[in-house]
């Protein structure tokens, strides 16, 4: 081979290798098998279990080959916790609806294991078909009341302890290639939708509805995982709609965008659960409406959080009962630790662009002594502060642990403790006719908050009808 050209023999490498590629490579996007659990028994009425038929169409599937199981419509399939296995692909049809049980037995004896549909140590999973997956909820509460639902609690079984101890909707827990795609999730008991220590995630095209008087019925949770995309997603839930946590080991790279979200809490929330650090997300193009908190950190536990991007987003936030965390922040970025065991923890890089905001409190921004709140950057924001429910402001909002709630007036960014500061060209509009609620535009405690910049930053007065 020393006398061929080189090009020659890059070609006869490429074509070996190439050639090598193919024999040992599985074909790509193979067809998956297709069964169905009507064929092995599903009756469908919403009545009877089907868990058993379900079951057996999942463990029918190969493992070598991608599998979808198909739930026909118009049905209701009443189950106890089915279980995923690597391959399968759950294909509801549209009209079809997988109802979780609602009663102990239907779960696994670990409550750590509770989910109407779990996935553990999978690959390639997901859920799909354009159906519904129903927690039924409705049935989980004990007493409803205006503020908040009172919910069942199982701890008294020994299961579990708190007043969190019922059922979620759908896990994921250490799997990889997971994919939720054109299926809604409605009225999860608990959280909804739970990504624990995995990786690669898509869920797109999915709606998640919860009830907006339930606690805890949070959308999505993304807990230890990495590399998720979340994608028109259309999220109105009681608790927090998608809340990135560590518990375990670090959370890196997610990517939301083209999203709508209601939530009764916190629309976006890093935290409150956050151990180990947090670093390259991205969110674009969002609309959140009528909600408790916008774009929140709750850092509480030690982790750090560095380089996230929020840009194009169009936020409304409104005052609840103040039982719900949040005070109608449309920003909220904190880091403090949670208790005298907890560390401190700094939150840094964090990009602010293309943000327009109507909202009834303003922005707080609030560092610890020794977890300071660096480079932060506001550009090409328009920020509308008004009043339109009768809940009385004046609170600063902690919670979980630090301060909890504390009494204080309502400025326009409310800052302490940071280290770097960009205000460009950001225009700052205040409803006059109750002028007394709001005290200045701008707010921080002396002594604790430096290197802070502003270009082109504007606040005034504007008119509206209740004010001629």
């Amino acid at each position: 081979m020393a006398n061929l050209p080189l090009i020659l023999i890059q070609i006869i490498i490429i074509f070996i290798f190439t050639q090598s590629l193919f024999a040992t490579s599985h074909p790509p996007n193979p067809i998956p098998i297709t069964v169905s659990v009507s064929d092995f028994g599903a009756i469908g009425d919403g009545i009877h279990y089907d868990t058993v038929p379900i079951q057996s169409a999942i463990n029918s599937c190969p493992d070598t080959f991608p599998c979808h199981v198909t739930f026909p419509a118009p049905r209701k399939y009443l189950t106890a916790t089915v279980f995923l296995k690597s391959g399968v692909v759950l294909n509801v049809e549209p009209g079809a609806t997988i109802l979780g049980g609602t009663r102990i037995e239907d779960y696994p004896r670990e409550s750590s294991r509770w989910y109407v549909v779990l996935a553990e140590n999978a690959t390639e999973v997901g859920i799909g078909g354009g159906g519904v997956v129903d927690g039924q909820a409705e049935k989980f509460v004990v007493r409803e009341d205006r503020r908040k639902n009172v919910m069942v609690s199982w701890n008294k079984t020994g299961a579990c302890l708190g007043d969190e101890c019922r059922p979620r909707l759908v896990g994921f827990l250490d799997s990889v290639n997971v994919r939720l795609s054109n299926i809604t999730l409605n009225q999860p008991a608990y959280w909804c939708l739970h990504i624990v220590r995995s990786n690669n995630i898509s869920i797109e095209d999915t709606t998640i509805y919860g009830d907006f008087n339930i606690p805890n019925n949070d959308g999505i949770d993304i807990e230890d995982s990495n590399n998720t995309v979340i994608t028109r997603c259309h999220i109105d839930t009681g608790d927090d709609a998608i809340c990135p946590k560590s518990y375990t080991a670090p959370v890196y790279n997610l990517t939301v965008t083209n999203s709508w979200i209601r939530s009764k809490s916190s629309a976006i929330k890093l935290g409150s659960a956050s151990w180990f650090d947090f670093n390259h997300f991205v969110f674009d193009n969002i609309t959140i409406v009528d909600s408790h908190r916008g774009l929140a950190f709750q850092i509480r536990d030690g982790g750090n959080v560095s380089d996230i991007v929020f840009s194009n987003i169009n936020i409304s936030t409104r005052y609840y009962d103040p039982l719900w965390w949040g005070r109608a922040e449309p920003i909220y970025v904190t880091s403090c630790p949670r208790d005298s065991t907890s560390k401190e923890a700094s939150i840094s890089n964090i990009h602010f662009i293309n943000i327009t905001a109507n909202s009834e409190n303003g922005i707080f921004l609030s560092g610890s002594k020794r977890g300071l709140l660096r480079n932060l950057r506001f550009i090409n924001m328009n920020i509308t502060y008004t009043r339109f429910t009768n809940y009385s402001g004046g609170l600063l909002d902690y919670r979980p642990g630090c301060q909890e709630l504390v009494k204080h007036g309502t400025a326009g960014i409310m800052m302490e403790y940071i280290e770097g500061l960009e205000v460009k060209n950001v225009e700052m509009k205040w409803s006059n006719y109750e002028l007394e609620q709001w005290n200045n535009p701008l707010e921080f405690k002396p002594s604790t908050v430096n290197n802070i910049s502003f270009l082109n930053f504007n606040s005034g007065l504007y008119t509206n009808s209740k004010s001629r």
